[in-house]
């Protein structure tokens, strides 16, 4: 198909990748030596997840890996940003490692490495071992030690070929939705409770940084998530929500990483532990840092109670000091989640402004957007049009960040294939590949075409090759 947008220009060693995550691809729950997680359980819970389905057999990868490397390949990509399965590669969260299960990485980490495609590893993307769970989960210190030692297993078996570890994935959202209001596993709704299981996937962080390194292991960042956060009105009891809701869902999460310290006093005040000690083991000296970006945020005074959190209508814990509010005036994607590409140009130059030369090389470690694509065409065909203009206006924007002085380093697409979007299911599609759910199949999407199409012409442009990826 013929380009509609072109990719702004980068520099030729920008990377351009594609992402997912263990549990919302690989299925085969039950198979080869896989111990249970915090999301097989929840979704064994009555209403928990829409429709009642789970991510027992999700897109299958666990089989039909090599399909995936070869779609990856033939795109043109130049990374794959993957997670381990915690369960997978030690059922309990500790003790034995499952032979089968590293088995299964090997061989993924093998594959990727034959089509030109680099793998980036993250280690905890919210699949929690259910023994460690059961054993207290993140509100538990020692589970950080638990992903030390994950860290130690993994970077020993794949460092040699890995080119970026990421010991967690947006701790905020594993934090705000598993621990604070109970919609994703492990489903504990603890509130202001909550900011000690975010302290310990910190403190498994920085932990991890330590062994990976130990390890041999090199190029260590963070997929954390971020956006704009912006008052309602202008009115001072809503900058002041908003600047409160600001510090815990972005800086929090930001300032130990990058300043080893906790943004507010009262934050650090509500944590138990050496948190000073802690906080000079999290503030490991990272390669890179990721932004995960998908919307801004709008934060009113606390009223009622009731509140939106992304697209999730919840009742807000209650004594609250913000209250999230929907962003109007702009187009939404099928999921609610409305489409602001400028808010990650934004989001990039508040980093700049506030860590200075704290902050290392950026990578955009997830952006993407969810539309109810048709199924297959007559042709064959998924015509998503409007993904391609959302990708081809967010990359705009990186390239306006970068025109501003942030140094980003590459753009991950969330996500390769459409897959299980935790509690809402299947019915959201994020992937540049349609997935028939009944049959399985991949179809490419017009986006993946179009994607194939820009990294095509972009290796011409740099070196003269006009051979298609993967010929």
């Amino acid at each position: 198909m013929a380009a509609q947008h072109p990719i702004p220009g980068f520099p030729d060693d920008f990377v351009f990748g594609v992402a997912a995550a263990a549990y919302q691809i690989e299925g085969a729950v039950t198979e080869g030596g896989r111990g249970r997680s915090i999301w097989d359980e929840f979704c064994a819970v009555p209403g928990a997840v829409a429709r009642g389905e789970s991510g027992a057999v999700a897109t299958d990868h666990y089989h039909r890996y090599r399909e995936d490397v070869a779609l990856m390949r033939d795109l043109g990509v130049d990374a794959y940003r993957l997670s381990v399965s915690w369960p997978r590669i030690r059922p309990d969260g500790t003790g034995p490692v499952n032979a089968a299960g590293l088995d299964f990485y090997d061989r993924l980490v093998d594959e990727l490495c034959a089509a030109g495609v680099t793998p980036a590893v993250t280690l905890f993307h919210w699949d929690l071992p259910q023994a460690l769970q059961d054993d207290g989960g993140w509100m538990n210190r020692a589970t950080a030690e638990r992903l030390a030692e994950l860290a130690t297993v993994v970077g020993k078996r794949l460092g040699d070929r890995v080119g970026m570890w990421m010991p967690l994935n947006e701790p905020v959202v594993h934090t705000l939705y598993g621990h604070a209001l109970g919609v994703h596993a492990p489903g504990l709704a603890l509130g202001f409770g909550a900011l000690q299981a975010a302290h310990h996937q910190l403190l498994g962080h920085g932990l991890s940084v330590q062994a990976l390194r130990s390890a041999g292991c090199g190029n260590i960042g963070i997929a954390s998530n971020h956006a704009p956060v912006h008052p309602a009105t202008d009115g001072p009891a809503d900058i002041e929500a908003a600047d409160v809701y600001d510090h815990i869902v972005n800086w929090t999460f930001a300032d130990p990483v990058l300043l080893g310290k906790y943004p507010a006093d009262e934050l650090a005040a509500l944590l138990t532990g050496p948190v000073d000690d802690d906080l000079a083991t999290i503030a490991q000296p990272l390669d890179w840092y990721g932004v995960n970006y998908y919307e801004p945020t709008v934060i009113a005074a606390p009223g009622d109670g009731a509140g939106t959190v992304g697209v999730l209508e919840v009742d807000l814990p209650p004594g609250l000091p913000f209250a999230p509010v929907p962003l109007q005036g702009y187009p939404t994607t099928d999921f609610g989640w409305p489409i602001v590409p400028d808010g990650l140009r934004e989001i990039l130059t508040l980093f700049r402004d506030r860590f200075g030369s704290a902050l290392p090389p950026v990578y955009i470690t997830e952006s993407g957007c969810s539309f109810h694509d048709p199924d297959p065409d007559a042709d064959g065909r998924v015509r998503d049009t409007r993904r391609i203009d959302y990708h081809a206006d967010h990359l705009a924007a990186v390239r306006a960040a970068m025109d501003a002085g942030v140094d980003v380093r590459g753009y991950f697409v969330w996500s390769i294939l459409d897959n299980f979007e935790w509690a809402a299911g299947y019915r959201e599609r994020f992937g540049l590949v349609h997935v028939d759910y009944d049959t399985l199949d991949r179809t490419p999407k017009d986006s993946y075409r179009w994607f194939q199409a820009m990294l095509t012409a972009r290796r011409t442009d740099r070196n003269g090759d006009t051979r298609l990826p993967g010929s």
